[in-house]
């Protein structure tokens, strides 16, 4: 026994010196850690368990047979972050390129599977070259195992795909269908054709980075939602996004002590929103000023810049935050903030974190590129999320809403829980000034001096349709508050909210706007 659990011990070394030095030279000399170095960041000291380290291939032909190293170029298992239970697997590039083949994709399902049924998130760390060519079909059909476990997990566990390498063809629709997809600069890639293909077929050229880097996926594409510089800052910033998160949708997110007094006023807030409501400002300020501590995970923080939507905590407690950015294109909202918000209502939805609106929104963005681009069916998508989340929802107007906008970004009307408003809101169709060309345009036109008659009918129509109190007067805003007090009124009514419970129509399911 004792000389069968040395050789076990001497097989174990191997397996986790990996194949050889030359191979992690080759890893390190692209900016790279290893597998291991990298599960080793992700999760807490000493608690990874892998799962079929031993595993190897039974392919043949094409050299395979000779080539049986162990783990098939993935690493599989669970451990924790911070104390909670996480699964991961990663792929190992030193392993034929990190590529998908029967043996490796039968670890990947096998981990999925089990992260779904211990109710746990789950990490990829994607560092491979698609699928395993000498394997064929059989690996492709990998990859179908694997989205569609993708699929199944949407919305009863969190999951994080982490770039760390190239990620090309079908394979990059796993990372598309997860929660959230990190990238690290230079060394990571997405596309669907390579830029050869591209060159074949369109005669563009461009560089990989420049068809699927990180910059391009977190602010043209929106495919990206954090983009860092190195592994090392990628990996924590994946565990403190998981510690925002529940590990499944049975659970409320965790909650954390908290230092920052729940009634503490925020005074700053009437220096920071200027009155005129053609001033801009920075949203996120306000948010710092609000949230605990004033920190707060921003997603997506460079696509869809006119929304921000932002993890954060409210006396210890989860929320999501969706806010209109009056910094970039007034705060309206186009194609890409309606996307981007409706996605993160969901998440926030499906994995029991409220959700907090700041409205200063004067409407949709006009132009033809916005209506043939379909920015009614894109706008309806945020209708949607709104309506169908049964988490509490809380609204707060601190300037402008107008129009079908007012309405899409969670009013009353589509069911928003509470709704608050500063004392400088103007919740109307539209601006006093389209207002008034509209209904007076006969009496401008008459009157022997229209400027000063347009004028005086743009402050009548203000002073009767537009003051702050007219939609709390109709009981269309619950309460019109300081916005000093803004965090104490927060806390308190999340606080009341926490055992809410909705029920859904019978249905299979919904048929949202595409």
């Amino acid at each position: 026994m004792k000389s069968q659990v040395a050789e076990l011990a001497q097989l174990r070394e191997r397996v986790l010196a990996g194949p050889g030095e030359k191979a992690t030279a080759a890893q390190r000399a692209k900016g790279k850690l290893t597998v291991r170095e990298r599960i080793g960041l992700l999760l807490d000291e000493g608690s990874f368990h892998e799962v079929e380290p031993l595993r190897r291939h039974r392919a043949t032909g094409f050299g395979l047979e000779a080539r049986k190293p162990y783990t098939d170029g993935v690493v599989t298992g669970w451990g924790t972050v911070e104390g909670r239970t996480v699964f991961v697997y990663a792929h190992d590039f030193r392993i034929f390129g990190g590529a998908l083949g029967e043996a490796h994709a039968a670890k990947i399902h096998k981990i999925m599977d089990m992260a779904l049924a211990a109710g746990a998130p789950l990490v990829s760390l994607n560092d491979g070259a698609g699928a395993r060519i000498q394997e064929g079909v059989t690996a492709l059909a990998g990859y179908g195992g694997i989205f569609r476990r993708n699929t199944a997990a949407s919305g009863v566990i969190p999951q994080i795909s982490v770039m760390l390498g190239p990620c090309a063809g079908g394979a990059a629709y796993s990372p598309a269908l997860t929660d959230f997809v990190f990238m690290v600069r230079e060394t990571s890639q997405m596309f669907i054709t390579g830029p050869d293909v591209v060159k074949a077929v369109t005669g563009e050229e461009i560089t990989q980075n420049g068809l699927g880097g990180a910059d391009v996926h977190a602010e043209t594409s929106g495919v990206c939602h954090f983009a860092y510089d190195d592994e090392e800052t990628c990996l924590e910033e994946v565990r403190y996004l998981l510690s925002l998160l529940p590990r499944n949708n049975r659970e409320t997110p965790p909650a954390v002590p908290c230092d920052d007094p729940p009634d503490r006023r925020c005074e700053s807030l009437a220096e920071l929103v200027p009155v005129d409501g053609n001033r801009p400002y920075d949203m996120a300020r306000v948010i710092e000023e609000i949230v605990d501590d004033g920190e707060y995970l921003e997603v997506h923080q460079r696509w869809a810049r006119n929304i921000i939507c932002a993890l954060a905590r409210l006396d210890g407690q989860v929320v999501g935050i969706v806010a209109n950015q009056p910094q970039t294109l007034a705060g309206v909202l186009d194609i890409e903030a309606s996307e981007k918000a409706a996605r993160f209502v969901q998440l926030c939805d499906a994995f029991s974190i409220p959700i907090v609106t700041l409205l200063d929104v004067p409407g949709f963005l006009p132009g033809v590129g916005q209506e043939h681009g379909g920015i009614i069916r894109h706008g309806a998508k945020l209708l949607y999320a709104y309506c169908d989340a049964t988490v509490p929802r809380i609204s707060l107007i601190l300037r402008k809403a107008y129009g079908g906008a007012y309405i899409v970004m969670d009013s009353q009307s589509i069911g928003a829980d509470l709704t608050y408003a500063w004392p400088t809101n103007e919740i109307a169709v539209m601006g006093a000034e389209g207002a008034a060309n509209v209904i007076f345009r006969r009496q401008i036109a008459e009157a022997d001096d229209p400027e000063a008659r347009r004028a005086e009918l743009v402050k009548e129509y203000k002073a009767e349709l537009m003051h702050p109190y007219y939609a709390a007067e109709r009981g269309l805003v619950d309460d019109v508050i300081d916005p000093a007090d803004t965090r104490a009124v927060l806390i308190g009514a999340l606080a009341m909210l926490r055992t809410k419970h909705a029920e859904r129509p019978a249905r299979k399911h919904g048929n949202p706007p595409q």
